[in-house]
């Protein structure tokens, strides 16, 4: 019975294997339990059913030894896989030191000023979370973090001009405070290459010379390489007196105690009563104009190849100071201080729907003229950081009230350097209220590629004719239209100004076109 059971499952199995062959293909199961001594019997009969019967007794024990040691050197190569996983893991999670460029701010800016830090080294940093504050020419910008770890190291120091493309910080990013060299980012200009490693107390973090961005900003100044200062700080830190140190020992800075000891001779040759030697008392002083002021050398420059035409004009705003004076009076909301300038603006973009070649830009390459579709009119404002042109949008659609409390927020943002890329951009026509300070006349620049710019002076009281040859006090404004006389006329000119003139000499006018 034995020998028939064991002929028919001989058999049997071709068929099945074929069967298996013809199936799809499935995943290879997983494998095994690693065998044990107590177990080697127990797998060995599976084993013997394979084999014929006269070689059964004989090959038994050694088929179930070598099975045992298949499987043993399987399970030893799973186990070093597994450890080569664990460890590329390992690495995986281990941090990495990033680098954080300067990012393109906006079109045709190549660099801007770095105004100051919201982190120090060290600090944990959040994603989306404000690192620096910088400045183009054009707005004040946040630079946000895109990564969440630790500052590791800051480049630059307030006042410093940083280029786009150049590294700003460098992060720590990761859950491991340790940094594998293999999963460090390049940069591009190769400061980590060219910083020499110092020890840290941060594991094995690679770093270079260690200094605040105040000192390397100082050596900077000096034209020194701060990695050729030798450090007297914790952990060879370059402090402030390394570099002026150094900066003596290049003949670059001159001690303190020098000048102490030349003005302590200059009170001995005054009390022997002898003559001073004609030694300097003042010294020039370089300063680095930036931020506005840049972009106001930029823009100049290219405006004094303009040709100008300047066409002057007075009007009278007799009813202009009734009306803000009864509007004045009737105000609720002490947020709100209504002023002459919002019906200027008002007034102006009424004029403009006339005349719409005073609103337009010129493109010199194509010989092209743009008539612009909206009213962005920008108001020169002085400002503690230069010059800045903010525009209020669409002015056409606005009502007088919501010219005011936009100019109000716009002159909020400007006087704390606030004011967004989007605050200044896609002006097209500029008002330069020079009388909210002083003067009678102006003489305005084309903010290019605006095609017009209007000076207003100061409002004042002028003694006037009238049809009887009376003489009586008259409100007087002055103002100047400068224009590109490559696109526009002086006809031009002046039709617009006679528009513009009837408008704020009879306010009551805007009534009728107001929609």
């Amino acid at each position: 019975m034995a020998w028939a059971r064991l002929a028919s499952r001989s058999r049997l199995r071709p068929a099945a294997s074929s069967a298996v062959s013809r199936a799809p293909r499935a995943s290879p199961p997983a494998p095994p339990p690693p065998p044990q001594a107590g177990h080697a019997a127990r797998a060995a009969p599976p084993l013997r059913r394979l084999l014929r019967l006269p070689q059964l007794h004989s090959a038994a024990a050694a088929s179930s030894a070598s099975h045992a040691r298949r499987l043993g050197d399987r399970w030893q190569r799973l186990g070093v896989a597994r450890r080569w996983l664990s460890d590329a893991s390992a690495a995986a999670e281990a941090a990495e030191l990033v680098e954080v460029p300067l990012a393109q701010t906006g079109e045709g800016i190549a660099e801007c000023e770095l105004l100051r830090w919201f982190v120090n080294e060290g600090d944990q940093v959040d994603e989306f979370q404000p690192l620096c504050e910088v400045q183009s020419d054009k707005a004040t910008i946040e630079i946000t973090s895109r990564f969440k770890g630790k500052v590791h190291q800051i480049h630059f120091g307030p006042g410093d001009i940083v280029k786009v493309g150049e590294t700003l910080l460098k992060m720590i990013v990761g859950d491991s405070q340790i940094v594998s060299p293999d999963n460090i980012f390049p940069s591009a200009d190769k400061s980590l290459e060219e910083e020499p490693a110092v020890p840290s107390s941060e594991g094995n973090i690679p770093s270079g010379t260690l200094s605040t961005p105040a000192v390397r900003h100082l050596a900077k100044q000096y034209g020194l390489n701060i990695n050729e200062i030798v450090g007297t700080g914790k952990d060879g830190r370059v402090l402030k007196e390394d570099v002026l140190n150094y900066a003596v020992s290049k003949g670059l800075y001159k001690e303190q105690s020098s000048s102490l000891e030349e003005n302590i001779g200059l009170i001995d040759l005054l009390e022997e009563g002898k003559s001073l030697p004609d030694v300097p008392f003042y010294e020039d002083k370089k300063i680095l104009l930036r931020g506005y002021q840049r972009a106001m050398v930029k823009s100049m420059s290219l405006a004094a190849k303009v040709p100008h035409f300047h066409y002057l004009e007075e009007i009278n705003c007799d009813s202009l100071v009734k009306l803000k004076k009864a509007f004045q009076n009737e105000n609720k909301d002490n947020t709100i201080k209504h002023t002459f300038l919002p019906f200027l603006i008002k007034s102006l973009s009424m004029a403009l729907n006339k005349y719409p070649m005073l609103n337009s830009s010129f493109i010199e390459e194509t010989n092209e003229v743009i008539l612009k579709g909206s009213h962005n009119i920008g108001i020169a404002m002085a400002t503690a950081h230069g010059l800045v042109v903010p525009n209020i949008k669409k002015v056409q659609s606005l009502s007088i009230l919501e010219i005011t409390k936009e100019l109000a927020r716009l002159h909020e943002m400007a006087s704390h350097n606030r004011l967004s890329a989007a605050d200044i951009e896609d002006g097209t026509i500029t008002l330069s209220n020079i009388g909210a300070i002083g003067g009678k006349f102006g003489s305005p620049l084309l903010n290019l590629p605006e095609v017009a710019i209007i000076a207003l002076g100061r409002i004042q009281k002028l003694p006037r004719f009238d049809d009887d040859e009376n003489v009586y006090p008259s409100s007087i404004i002055n103002v100047t239209v400068g224009a590109d006389h490559r696109v526009v006329d002086g006809a031009t000119v002046a039709r617009f100004c006679n528009e513009w003139k009837g408008l704020v000499e009879e306010p009551e006018l805007l009534l009728l076109h107001m929609r």
